[in-house]
């Protein structure tokens, strides 16, 4: 049915995925007239309005409309983390609200620069530290850096901000990341590892493809979500470590130490080869889950 209301200010109930809300036609439709909404509700298009609370249904997520209605309210962008910044982005190019997707890109875009602005040394200072022979970063900022293919090892990074850093195909042997350094969305593809302690870490969604982690202790560390794909984890210590999510596929786990890990959601079909091996050496799953896996394709195979 097309949408007709006999005052601009009149109560609009809407249904988003779900989720209900109230507003008004002059909210919907004035602040950006050339947008989906304001189209939806000018009474020239059909609308799904539900017969028995008059709610109008939009198949969409309802988790960021309220934001989108403030913005139509008052023109205020929200402060959000960068991934519901995302989020609303997609649901603004939607609904086409040029203004909130124009809104969303100078938030995230001020938002870089004062990362950068906040970074204490420069590549160029950092290539001239590890001339030394000695080299300490602790606790230092160091976010959103391109510290790509410099040699970094034997480094102290411990209680470093590494927030978005490019270390991609840096080699980070035997580097010193404690007190939990943060790495969320930091590149590290090809990175050498190897020996480095990065216990408790926060690797979170970073991208580790190719990695080499061979003997790095990894003990409690957060791997939510990161890209572990070809990466060498051989005889790494891995005891605690929270890889839900993580993609492993072809990743080489032989020896390693997965006592207590949190596996959930990780898929090991591509590491399975790995894993034999790694059972005659010791390997640990603690997670029933995966051993109810392991046990189901040692019963296909019967070979195990």
């Amino acid at each position: 049915m097309a949408y007709h209301s006999d005052s601009s200010s009149s109560m609009v109930r809407l249904n988003i995925g779900g989720r209900k809300f109230c507003t008004t036609l002059d909210t919907l439709t004035q602040r950006e007239p050339d947008s989906m909404l304001a189209a939806m509700f000018s009474g020239r298009h059909t609308i799904c309005q539900e017969s028995e609370k008059g709610h109008i249904f939009v198949d969409r997520d309802g988790k960021h409309f309220r934001h989108i209605l403030n913005w139509l309210r008052d023109g205020v962008i929200p402060p959000l983390k960068d991934s519901e910044y995302a989020q609303l982005l997609r649901e603004a190019e939607y609904y086409q609200l040029l203004g909130l997707v124009d809104g969303i890109k100078c938030a995230l875009s001020k938002r870089k620069e004062d990362e950068e602005l906040g970074t204490e040394l420069t590549r160029i200072d950092i290539i001239k530290c590890i001339q030394s022979d000695r080299v300490r970063f602790r606790g230092i900022n160091l976010s959103g850096l391109d510290l790509s293919k410099l040699d970094l090892s034997f480094v102290d990074f411990s209680y470093a901000c590494l927030k978005t850093v490019f270390f991609s195909r840096a080699n980070l042997q035997c580097a010193k990341f404690r007190g939990r350094c943060e790495f969320t969305g930091a590149n590290l593809r090809g990175a050498v590892l190897a020996g480095a302690n990065l216990q408790s870490a926060n690797l979170q969604d970073a991208c580790l493809i190719g990695c080499s982690f061979c003997g790095a202790d990894l003990r409690s560390a957060h791997l939510q979500t990161a890209d572990l794909t070809n990466a060498n984890l051989e005889g790494a210590n891995l005891e605690g470590a929270n890889l839900k999510g993580a993609k492993l596929t072809n990743a080489n786990l032989k020896g390693a130490n997965l006592q207590r890990a949190y596996l959930r959601h990780v898929n090991l079909r591509d590491t399975v080869s790995h894993i034999t091996t790694a059972n005659q050496l010791g390997f640990v799953i603690a997670y029933s889950s995966i051993l109810n896996y392991v046990d189901s394709v040692k019963h296909r195979r019967g070979n195990f």
